[in-house]
């Protein structure tokens, strides 16, 4: 653990990705308890963010657009809005923990989070959630970007395709060793607790 100031940032545990859907991630229950285990530990110290999508594809940017049109059935004037919400372990959560919704893969672009955690004097932010390429990947490169420590819990973490988050998980911690710390659940609770 790099630093005292962090926060547990925790990435699209939805029910969007649990449910059948379309964006079914069928191995996020794989992870959901050790996410569990670190939000009920430190809801005060938790942000989860929401990905959510827009009424229809031409509320949206470019190729956004074309994503939406490609997936209307995930618009949210088609889905069964209850699918937005985060799993149910972690709804009674809120509050003390926050929620931060998006709609784009990256939590970064309003400018809200950053804020926030400026605010808070945060310097160091540990990642769960999914998919591991796609939106904890925008997250953790954001992170690093503007300068703060990432600790990413990688069995906390999920994607549809292990390949791809097999990959990630080398690259992320390869090519970004300086920025980013790999660690398991119990790594960082242990390491956490001898502070």
């Amino acid at each position: 653990m790099r630093s005292k100031k962090w926060i547990h940032l925790c990435i699209d545990m939805q029910r969007m990705f649990e449910d059948e859907t379309p964006w079914q991630a069928r191995w996020m229950p794989k992870i959901a308890d050790q996410v569990i285990e670190v939000a009920t530990r430190f809801p005060e110290r938790t942000i989860f963010t929401r990905f959510v999508p827009p009424d229809a594809p031409e509320e949206m940017p470019g190729m956004w657009r074309d994503y939406y049109e490609k997936w209307p059935m995930m618009t949210a004037r088609q889905i069964d809005p209850d699918l937005i919400k985060l799993i149910r372990p972690l709804q009674r959560l809120v509050p003390p923990a926050r929620i931060l919704d998006k709609r784009t893969y990256s939590p970064w672009l309003s400018g809200r989070l950053e804020r926030t955690l400026n605010y808070e004097g945060v310097e160091t932010i540990v990642v769960t959630g999914g998919e591991t390429d796609v939106c904890v990947m925008s997250a953790v490169l954001g992170a690093i970007d503007l300068g703060y420590g990432v600790v990413l819990l990688k069995d906390g973490v999920y994607s549809g395709l292990d390949q791809t988050h097999d990959a990630s998980l080398e690259l992320l911690g390869n090519r970004f060793s300086v920025q980013l710390e790999l660690a398991t659940v119990e790594e960082w609770l242990g390491a956490l607790s001898k502070r």
